[in-house]
C-alpha cells in the first residue's frame, strides 16, 4: 500500500475471521445453517432459526438492497480529512443486513431500495473492507 489509512481498522476475533480472511480474497463470506440453509451475519456458534450448531462458511452473492443509510458530519478521530460521509445498512440478497458504506454514489443519490452490489476496499496489506456501490442491472 502506498498511502497510510488513518481510519479505524475492525479487528477480528475467532468468530469473524473467516468473513475478514474472505474479504482480503474478495469474497463475501456468510455463515449458513446445514440444517435450514437460514444465512447469517454476525456469525455464531447456533443457527437463530432452528438452534442448529452444524454450520458452514460459504460464500454469499454480493449482491443486496440499500434499507437504511444515514450522512455523518461529526468529525471523529480518523475523518477529519473527510467532509460528510455516509453509512449504510445493505439487507443482502441471502437475508442477513450488514454495516457498510455506499461508494461511487453521490449521497444526494442515496435511496433506499436501490441495488447494489459488494466492492473491495484494500485499505491495509491485511485489511480489506466491503462496501457497496450501485449494481449494474
Amino acid at each position: 500500500m502506498t498511502n497510510t489509512y488513518t481510519k479505524p481498522i475492525p479487528q477480528a476475533d475467532a468468530e469473524s475471521q473467516e468473513f475478514y480472511d474472505g474479504a482480503r480474497r474478495h469474497e463475501l463470506m456468510l455463515m449458513r445453517c446445514l440444517a435450514c440453509g437460514a444465512w447469517r451475519l454476525p456469525s455464531r456458534p447456533r443457527c437463530p432459526d432452528c438452534l442448529s450448531t452444524d454450520t458452514e462458511w460459504a460464500k454469499a452473492s454480493g449482491r443486496g438492497t440499500l434499507y437504511s443509510f444515514g450522512i455523518m458530519h461529526q468529525k471523529f478521530p480518523g475523518f477529519s480529512d473527510e467532509g460528510s460521509y455516509n453509512y449504510a445498512t445493505v439487507e443482502l440478497d441471502e437475508g442477513p443486513r450488514i454495516v457498510t458504506n455506499i461508494v461511487g454514489v453521490p449521497d444526494a443519490e442515496l435511496r433506499c431500495d436501490i441495488r447494489v452490489a459488494a466492492v473491495y476496499d484494500d485499505v491495509s496489506d491485511d485489511t480489506t473492507l466491503i462496501r457497496f456501490t450501485r449494481a449494474s442491472s
